[in-house]
């Protein structure tokens, strides 16, 4: 249960699969909240190329050593619902979401505005990707890998 003045925050995606800059929000956000969630999203609809276990076993494996370097706790669920819904089951007050680009605004934007009037009392923090990661996403990440290339730096 969250006590009282604990900050608990959800960081919700599809990590198909998780990248650098996933972690680098996650680390990020590690530090402005008491304990995170993150949440893996079934998402059936963007034909994830891994299993929705294949994508948790990935986040929690990449999520361990930045728990314990940040002092935070993280834990890794998936769901499969309404994020506001599972916000409100985890007592968590604040959605985070990583910003990369403008049509990253757009979108989120948009999202933001809907989980507003369904959940008012939900706060959401938009974190920029840092420099490094703003052309970082898994779709790349994936083409490059089918095409044989090395996604180590991804």
């Amino acid at each position: 249960m969250n006590g009282k003045g604990k900050r608990r925050a959800l960081y919700p995606g599809t990590f198909d699969p998780i990248t650098n800059g996933h972690t680098d929000v996650i680390r990020r956000a590690a530090r402005l909240v008491d304990h995170l969630v993150v949440v893996v999203a079934n998402n059936q609809p963007k034909g994830p190329l891994f299993s929705i276990d294949e994508r948790v076993a990935m986040v929690k494996a990449e999520v361990e050593d930045i728990a314990r370097q940040e002092g935070t706790p993280i834990d890794v669920i998936a769901f499969d619902s309404l994020l506001v819904h599972l916000a409100r089951a985890q007592d968590a007050k604040i959605i985070i979401r990583g910003l990369r680009t403008v049509s990253d605004f757009d979108f989120e934007f948009q999202l933001t505005g809907n989980n507003a009037c369904l959940a008012p009392d939900i706060e959401t923090l938009f974190l920029m990707a840092s420099v490094q990661y703003q052309f970082v996403s898994s779709r790349f990440v994936k083409e490059i890998g089918r095409l044989g290339g090395d996604i180590s730096f991804f």
